[in-house]
């Protein structure tokens, strides 16, 4: 994969290009609590600046960041964010603790069209929901690659599309990038 992400059938840097990232949280430990409490094993504080190093080799400006209220989602973002050359806007939203495909889209479609580039960090099954419907086309091999993977951990999805956040819909995009820490 090339360290930079193109952006499907819109060229990038368009008023109209638009690119969404989803990073499901790094991996978290069992611990007797909640399970909105529980925190990143120790796999997970190594894995997710890793991730973050991943997410800055792709060169999106991330505009902002929308991350699950969970503890291990926030850990997460805590550890990949100081590896991005700027640190987004970040927003911590509870609607992404055990989304469904539909709370998800409803909450791409409340984004603000100022917005270019926006990161979501946060849950399967939801993470990896997202990336297939709004995988209308792909670019090479990732829709292969991230049905066959499952989404694990500390994984992401690079989806593309046109147009306005309201507009976000079931194939709507172009998956032109998908990562796993342990490929």
């Amino acid at each position: 994969m090339s360290a930079a992400v193109s952006s499907g059938g819109t060229p990038p840097g368009s008023p109209e290009s638009r690119r969404i990232v989803l990073l499901r949280h790094a991996k978290a430990d069992w611990p007797q609590v909640s399970d909105h409490d529980r925190p990143l094993a120790e796999r997970g504080r190594k894995d997710a600046p890793v991730a973050g190093r991943r997410l800055a080799g792709t060169g999106i400006p991330f505009d902002l960041a929308l991350c699950s209220t969970a503890v291990r989602t926030r850990e997460t973002w805590k550890l990949a964010v100081q590896e991005l050359p700027h640190r987004p806007r970040t927003v911590y939203e509870e609607r992404l603790y055990e989304a469904s495909l539909g709370d998800l889209l409803a909450l791409l479609g409340e984004t603000p069209d100022d917005v270019a580039d926006l990161l979501v960090i946060g849950h399967n099954p939801g993470m990896h929901a997202l990336a297939d419907a709004l995988a209308g086309s792909v670019e090479g091999d990732a829709l292969s690659r991230m049905r066959t993977d499952g989404f694990p951990t500390s994984a992401f999805a690079v989806v593309s599309f046109g147009g306005s956040w309201k507009d976000v819909e079931h194939g709507v995009g172009t998956l032109v990038d998908y990562w796993t820490p342990h490929d």
